[in-house]
């Protein structure tokens, strides 16, 4: 593994931090947008905000950086990203909403799209003029996403589809949906599914919220009554689905396993100024966070190294997904345990109006359920890194139709 920057990697290191010191102050623990709090209209102002951030960099160059350069992007390896990533996060900046249409769409798109789609989907993700929502799960198909029943049903050069998603972030606002759907009922369940892109003003698409324990609805349900998809919005090949879905998922395990909700220095700044830092159960508590945030970013270092080697990373993508949701649990409690009595207020009473206890303690399963929870992560790693046996699964062989449910 390489670990330091080599002198061309500090270089550009310097101008990243160049230009996002030019647009945003360094991030602390009270200067947060705290995500659905009972507030769905500052979550609109939000995601303008986020809209803005993206087409300035873009603008500046700043944006898909290992993207084509035909499609916007600069070309970069994937270290060069990483080092950009890793210090926009330490800015106060709007980077939230475009996790799925820079970080999952687009990879996906590049990957399987037709010259056709790339051309008309990447570069306005890159500018921000395009939000997207991932369109996977369903009320009985969850960690079992092979199981979904949302059924396209071809009707000449377009789908029909009908059926129900659920926990689907950012739908209530999205442009375009990265989209699972059931098309061969009459083969094996992971290989009757076509990964379809869809628009989210389609007739017939209905999005109902669903309110969380925070107060806020970025969270939704969304129902498909009989809504009409070009065959052209297919992404791979049709009933081939599965494989595309694949590099969406990786894409986003390991977002979610370089996630950083919140900083350690941020947690260590609000121990200083509870005057906690003298308790020797938080002194222990930040090393053993500490701890986990570097074993993280050394699993990043590991993930990056593969890719800048032109391979492809390995099972440290689960192991960075499960290891960074164990940490969001342990930095929860800790900056709770932190504030005592005053963790139970909330909004303006709370210290930093709420975002230990909002955005960091309650909002800490959805990154540790999406993207396949934590026990799918130990399913995959007992699979294909320690050879353990599969556990025994009656609908393996059955074609989807004959599958109980």
């Amino acid at each position: 593994m390489d670990f330091d920057d080599t002198p061309a990697e500090a270089d550009f290191r310097a101008e990243c931090r160049a230009f996002l010191g030019a647009h945003g102050p360094l991030r602390t623990g009270t200067t947060h947008h705290v995500v659905g709090v009972s507030d769905h209209e500052g979550d609109l102002v939000h995601a303008a905000e986020c809209r803005a951030w993206q087409r300035t960099k873009f603008d500046a160059g700043w944006a898909g950086l290992t993207w084509p350069e035909t499609f916007g992007g600069r070309g970069l390896d994937s270290t060069h990203n990483a080092i950009f990533l890793e210090e926009e996060a330490r800015y106060q900046l709007p980077i939230g909403v475009f996790s799925q249409a820079v970080g999952m769409a687009g990879p996906t798109l590049i990957a399987h799209g037709s010259e056709g789609q790339r051309r008309r989907f990447l570069e306005p993700i890159l500018r921000g003029d395009q939000v997207w929502c991932q369109l996977f799960s369903e009320p009985g198909a969850g960690s079992d996403l092979a199981g979904l029943r949302t059924r396209a049903e071809r009707d000449g050069d377009e789908f029909v589809v009908s059926g129900q998603k659920v926990w689907t972030t950012f739908a209530h606002f999205a442009d375009w949906g990265m989209l699972l759907v059931r098309t061969n009922p009459d083969v094996r369940k992971h290989r009757g599914i076509t990964y379809l892109v869809v628009d989210m003003r389609s007739a017939g698409i209905d999005v109902r919220p669903l309110r969380q324990a925070t107060g806020g609805a970025e969270f939704n349900e969304v129902f498909f009554d009989e809504v009409r998809v070009p065959v052209a919005n297919v992404v791979g090949a049709v009933d081939d689905g599965w494989r595309v879905a694949m590099t969406t998922l990786t894409s986003e395990r390991a977002d979610m396993g370089s996630s950083k909700m919140v900083t350690f220095e941020e947690v260590l700044t609000l121990a200083r100024e509870r005057g906690a830092t003298g308790d020797p159960l938080v002194r222990q508590g930040l090393a053993h966070l500490h701890t986990g945030y570097e074993i993280n970013r050394f699993l990043g270092y590991r993930a990056r190294t593969a890719l800048s080697r032109g391979q492809a990373p390995g099972p440290e993508v689960s192991i960075a997904k499960l290891a960074g949701g164990l940490r969001l649990a342990e930095q929860a409690d800790l900056a709770l345990a932190i504030q005592g009595a005053s963790g139970m207020l909330a909004g303006g009473d709370a210290i930093a109006h709420g975002f230990f206890q909002a955005t960091v303690f309650m909002g800490q399963w959805m990154a540790r359920i999406g993207g396949g929870t934590e026990q799918v992560q130990r399913t995959i790693l007992a699979d294909r890194m320690l050879g353990m046996p599969s556990e025994p699964r009656a609908d393996r062989e059955l074609p989807f139709r004959d599958v109980p449910h």
